[in-house]
């Protein structure tokens, strides 16, 4: 297709999550391990996760999601150009998630492909979709982040496998006149080097030809210690290029949405930015860390309440493996009403 030369706005016309229905409480996980919901809630503020169960499939929660996002928006899925998934998680190898989400939603008309960023991936999907959309490649991109971590976690460690939770959450974005652009600035980077403090390793099986490759972990390794002090290091400065990237300060942003990971860092992170904890939007402790999911699925929280407003000035900041993080800052205009399960399934 042709690329127009003359840039584009951006702005969010439809949010969206979904969470399975099983709830897995604090107490419960005595039966695994050695803890107790006074342990959990003190070091991570959790109190409990949404964990799939049986046959469900995170695919189901990002098509659900989606069908939130676009029933909000009011748009034909048939006009997406684009879906972008965030997931390290997926049900299969392949085909990628995107190609569920796209046929679910009956977005027809639709590319895609999916991200594997861990933690960072919903905000660093969203700036991806700014900038097709900002070159006028597309004109409406949708944007998921969704994982299922309790699938790949060690549920004998009672450091990881009281952190996480499943859920995906979606937003709808839209190309506009450049006047209109509700996209501020944006933030991203990866250290690399600091990729084995937090991954998850594939199993391979290698060509019975050949040796077969040192045996392996399935599940997440976290060292958390480190992961702790990155995320008080970078978070912090990423957020800081971001306001100066769009002349604004701390006290310009009205709602500020980390990566819901541990309350203790997003307390570290109102105290050293200087913002108002009633700024800071929290529900980790009702679904744990969602990884790609936690920011959407505040996101979504957040407007459905009547919190975030049109014309609400949001920061969001992800930050996970890689190790990497991405920050964002956006002017909201969506609707601010939550859609009817007619709309939903329509």
């Amino acid at each position: 297709m042709t690329i127009q030369k003359i840039l584009k706005g951006v702005k969010i016309i439809g949010v969206g999550g979904a969470v399975p229905p099983t709830i897995i409480m604090n107490d419960a996980l005595t039966q695994l391990v050695d803890t107790s919901d006074e342990w959990i809630t003190s070091r991570t503020g959790i109190k409990q996760r949404h964990v799939l169960s049986g046959d469900e499939t995170l695919s189901d929660l990002g098509v659900q999601a989606a069908k939130q996002a676009v029933a909000q928006a009011g748009v034909d899925p048939a006009t997406i150009g684009m879906v972008i998934v965030a997931t390290t998680t997926p049900d299969e190898r392949y085909p990628a998630m995107a190609a569920r989400v796209q046929t679910g939603i009956g977005a027809v008309n639709a590319s895609g492909y999916d991200i594997a960023l861990a933690c960072t991936g919903f905000a660093a999907a969203l700036i991806t979709a700014e900038q097709f959309l900002r070159t006028g490649f597309h004109q409406r991109i949708l944007v998921i982040g969704a994982d299922a971590h309790t699938r790949v976690m060690d549920w004998s460690d009672r450091n990881t496998c009281v952190l996480f939770g499943d859920g995906a959450g979606a937003v709808l974005l839209e190309s506009t006149e450049l006047e209109n652009d509700a996209f501020l600035a944006c933030d991203m980077n990866l250290d690399g080097a600091k990729a084995n403090e937090l991954h998850a390793d594939h199993i391979v099986n290698n060509c019975p030809l050949v040796p077969q490759a040192s045996a392996r972990s399935p599940y997440v390794q976290m060292n958390g210690r480190e992961v702790y002090k990155f995320a008080v290091a970078v978070v912090m400065n990423s957020i800081l290029r971001t306001l100066e990237n769009c002349q604004k300060t701390i006290e310009d942003i009205d709602y500020l949405i980390l990566h819901q990971a541990n309350i203790r860092i997003m307390e570290s992170m109102t105290e050293r930015l200087g913002i108002p904890p009633e700024k800071m939007i929290v529900n980790l402790q009702r679904y744990g860390n969602t990884s790609a999911a936690t920011i959407p699925l505040a996101l979504n929280e957040a407007v459905l309440d009547g919190r975030i407003k049109t014309g609400s000035t949001v920061m969001i900041c992800g930050f996970g493996g890689g190790l990497s993080w991405a920050s964002s800052c956006f002017k909201w205009g969506g609707p601010t009403v939550a859609v009817t399960t007619e709309q939903m399934n329509g």
